[in-house]
């Protein structure tokens, strides 16, 4: 009977000092309002461009319980009260800072769910929201934009390709080079075009399409036609978000021995975005520990401005060789930097003293990637 008074009595105890612990911890997740903006200035007036940004600014706000505050940039319409704003972005770095520094082609964006026309005038309106990652607190104050809209496209296709006697399709559309899509409104394509002739851009590649053009780099909707001054293969990205189109030619790919620090070879052309090297010889280097296989592969280009700049194609985490069962991803491209051990694949064990063709895919149809044969085992 003692015992089971003594366990009552326990189990009282922890109760009540699990309550008490839950009433002093409970979690205060206030915050006060933003009272004051700081940049930009009410009434800005801005012409948006294909690149560049907005630096936006306002007073610290404070939480209740002294902790961390977290802030949003809300965007309306004109009249709007932030009860549905058309947009919202965290502030820098992932929230925590009292500033954002929101790119052209956003606040593009922005103007679009906003009602503005492209290469027409309007104005937005803008506030901070202020929370603890709930209950969030507008602003006693907002601010008006008024922005002129880049010359893009109101209604972004879903699709987009390259057409005409200057394309590697020609003019059949049907055969019209389909880009690849990497972000939304976003196209990239690397595809040989012809000087002297013209090419121009579909939403579709069958029927009667949408057409495109480029003008001073500037993508505009319109049954007209552009040239290029010199016949090359190009990187192009068009961001039909904001109308910006970058071409960047491709100039020579090369494979990059890391245990030479030294390029090897380059990769001829082939078409539709394939680049291969046919019988080359590969030696692994003998080192005290091994034979060192490592290699990565470095990309000459000429952007817009006429400069030439390297870019480097690796992986970010492989650390073995292939083996005859390894998957796909493996030999995926991806940008890395130009350090000498940095982004390297590996060679399979059978590529040592062996002849090897070596192909560079950059196809609009599937993941940047490359693929490695030994000469005689096609």
């Amino acid at each position: 009977m003692k015992k089971i008074i003594f366990n009552t009595i326990v189990m009282a105890l922890l109760i009540a000092g699990f309550t008490g612990c839950s009433d002093k911890n409970e979690l205060n997740l206030n915050v006060k309002p933003v009272k004051t903006l700081y940049e930009p200035t009410d009434n800005k007036t801005l012409e948006l461009q294909p690149e560049g940004s907005l630096f936006f600014e306002w007073e610290h706000t404070k939480a209740e319980d002294g902790g961390m505050v977290l802030y949003e940039v809300a965007f309306d319409k004109e009249g709007g009260d932030f009860s549905n704003p058309v947009y919202k972005i965290v502030s820098d770095n992932n929230g925590s800072y009292n500033s954002a520094t929101i790119t052209f082609g956003k606040l593009n964006k922005i103007c679009a769910l906003a009602g503005i026309e492209p290469a027409a005038s309007g104005k937005v309106i803008w506030t901070v929201f202020a929370s603890k990652g709930i209950n969030a607190v507008k602003a006693e104050a907002f601010r008006t934009l008024q922005l002129t809209r880049l010359a893009g496209i109101a209604e972004i296709p879903g699709t987009l390709f390259v057409t005409g006697e200057a394309t590697e399709g020609g003019t059949d559309l049907a055969n019209a080079v389909k880009m690849k899509a990497t972000e939304s409104g976003i196209f990239e394509v690397y595809t040989r075009l012809n000087t002297g002739s013209n090419y121009f851009f579909t939403d579709v590649n069958s029927g009667t399409p949408r057409q495109f053009y480029v003008q001073n780099n500037v993508m505009i909707e319109g049954e007209s036609t552009s040239t290029v001054e010199k016949t090359g293969v190009y990187r192009i990205v068009a961001d039909l978000n904001t109308g910006a189109v970058n071409f960047t030619e491709i100039t020579n790919i090369e494979l990059f021995f890391c245990p030479d620090n030294a390029l090897l070879f380059s990769h001829e052309y082939q078409g539709n975005g394939v680049w291969k090297a046919s019988g080359q010889p590969i030696t692994f280097k003998q080192e005290s520990w091994g034979r060192d296989e490592r290699y990565k592969f470095k990309m000459t280009t000429i952007n817009n401005a006429g400069e030439t700049v390297d870019e480097w194609w690796g992986t970010p985490n492989i650390d073995h060789r292939p083996g005859a069962d390894e998957p796909e991803s493996y030999w995926y491209l991806f940008p890395v930097d130009d350090r000498q051990w940095e982004g390297k694949y590996k060679f399979a064990d059978e590529m040592d003293n062996a002849l090897v063709d070596i192909s560079i895919f950059f196809q609009s149809d599937k993941p940047y990637t490359h693929q490695i044969v030994k000469v005689g085992d096609q």
